[in-house]
């Protein structure tokens, strides 16, 4: 019996002992493992890899490499499709070893049946260092690609734009449509550049916080930055950016919302409001801002102080009612009960009291507006206290003439009464022709001619005297005061002349 001598190695087991151990420790496995040999045939696969190839035994496989390649489609994540010399099992034939390699498997005879695959290799050398047992660890990749591709699919649809970056070497792998339609870059402009070279935190107010957060790997927070675009303009943007996992690699996903609309609104309400402030204060007629809620006046134009005599210091924060700027506690009471019912009023007649004490007379129209938000009521006060007097003396002199009208022609009295009506409008009156009598209609259609009362005697037969208490009678029952009222009166219920049903005096 031979001894062997301590210095010596033990002999090495059979090589087929060392591939069964091999293949009994990996057969319960859920990753899947495929044994190929250096001269390309490929051997043994567990029942993991198998399902994962839609095989039934290691032979449905394929017998070599070569094999393999026609019974099976390979293609990339991007659609690039695999050759020869690139597949995962090629490259483990050449003894490389690699990590995660993302593949679609598509049987040939039956494209509707493919998987997504994860793999890596291994490779066990022999005692010189050889390639020994090549193998293939294949994870099936199907869920979290179908996942991905839901993603993906949601990325590209949702309208809100965004881009994602990979942190390891900060470089786009993904942009949307909607990005695209914001910046005007195409895809190939931004898929494989740097955060560099389309710099989505360009000007932003607080871009050291925002790369510190990025090269961290952590969560940008609002901001606001100017976008370059390709046409050499810049676009206004809020950016953020949101850390997350892309197959299993650290990115970055920017979102960004377009202040562009924004910005052109708030640059249109801007002039526009210049346009209302300079209007406003140029404006001859007297005009105050005040708010709705207290009715405070928090603004006024020159013409303001020019007719009421109260300077910007001497009412501004001030209520109208603290100013008194209505003459009366009535029409102060008027003009706010018809705010409150319709926000509006157009031309109404107020006094409205200056700052002396004197009274004038006015035409105020009011309307609601809306000033940085507020809701303010904005009123015009017309001054025609000089219009109205006027008005006055002329329709005084209107009435001192028509005290003895006989000499004016038709169309002459006809004009007088349209001035003198047109300073009042006409009153609802209960008092119609028809409640006066024969006689009193007589009468007023007489007056109405412009005759005088002494032709109304004689045209009537009557006396003088009985003509003047006719008239007299007649102002009280109508309500007039002057023989110029009176025919106005007349004039505005179709009475000309005498009554066409009374007989005419006989001569």
């Amino acid at each position: 019996m031979s001894v062997v001598e301590p210095s010596e190695a033990p002999p090495a087991p059979p090589r087929s002992t060392n591939r069964r151990q091999l293949q009994q420790i990996i057969t319960g496995l859920t990753e899947g493992v495929i044994l190929v040999e250096p001269d390309q045939s490929i051997t043994w696969a567990n029942e993991a890899a198998l399902a994962m190839h839609g095989a039934g035994d290691v032979a449905e496989l394929g017998a070599t490499v070569s094999e393999y390649r026609d019974r099976y489609r390979l293609r990339y994540r991007n659609n690039h499709r695999l050759t020869k010399g690139n597949y995962p099992i090629d490259r483990v034939i050449a003894g490389e070893i690699f990590d995660d390699v993302v593949v679609e498997v598509v049987l040939a005879s039956d494209e509707e049946r493919r998987w997504v695959h994860r793999v890596r290799s291994l490779v066990l050398t022999d005692a010189d260092g050889a390639p020994d047992c090549l193998a293939l660890i294949v994870a099936d990749a199907s869920d979290w690609a179908s996942a991905e591709q839901r993603f993906e699919r949601t990325f590209n649809a949702n309208p809100a734009p965004a881009v994602i970056c990979r942190l390891e070497d900060k470089r786009y792998i993904k942009v949307n449509q909607g990005f695209q339609e914001m910046t005007g870059y195409t895809r190939e402009d931004v898929i494989g550049k740097t955060v560099a070279d389309v710099d989505v935190l360009e000007l932003a107010d607080r871009r050291e916080l925002g790369l510190q957060r990025l090269n961290e790997g952590a969560t940008v927070p609002q901001m606001q930055a100017q976008l370059s675009l390709p046409d050499g303009s810049t676009k206004c943007v809020v950016v953020a950016g949101q850390p997350i996992e892309i197959g299993e690699e650290a990115c970055m996903l920017f979102t960004f919302m377009d202040l562009e609309p924004r910005r052109r609104a708030e640059e249109a309400l801007r002039q526009s409001e210049e346009r209302f402030a300079k209007a406003f204060r140029i404006a001859p007629v007297p005009t105050l801002i005040c708010n709705a809620d207290n009715l405070q006046v928090v603004e006024i134009n020159d013409a303001v102080t020019q007719t009421t005599g109260y300077a910007a210091e001497d009412i501004m924060g001030r209520s109208l009612k603290e100013i008194g700027l209505f003459a009366t506690h009535q029409a102060y009471n008027q003009f706010c009960r018809a705010l409150e019912e319709s926000g509006s009023l157009l031309n109404v007649e107020y006094a409205v009291e200056r700052k002396d004490g004197d009274a004038l007379d006015c035409l105020v129209s009011a309307d609601t507006v809306s000033i940085h938000g507020v809701r303010c009521y904005l009123v015009s006060l017309m001054d025609i206290t000089d219009r109205k007097r006027t008005e006055m003396e002329l329709v005084a002199a209107i009435e001192a003439v028509m005290q003895d009208a006989s000499w004016f022609s038709q169309t002459l009295l006809e004009k007088l009464a349209n001035v003198k009506r047109g300073n009042r409008p006409l009153q609802a009156e209960s008092l119609g022709i028809a409640e006066l009598t024969a006689r009193e209609r007589d009468v007023l259609g007489l007056l109405a001619e412009g005759r005088a009362d002494k032709d109304i005697a004689l045209e009537l037969g009557v006396s003088h005297n009985t003509v003047r208490n006719h008239v007299a009678a007649l102002y009280s029952k109508i309500d007039v005061h002057s023989r110029g009222e009176a025919i106005v009166w007349a004039r505005e219920r179709g009475v000309h002349g005498r009554d066409a049903r009374r007989e005419p005096r006989k001569r």
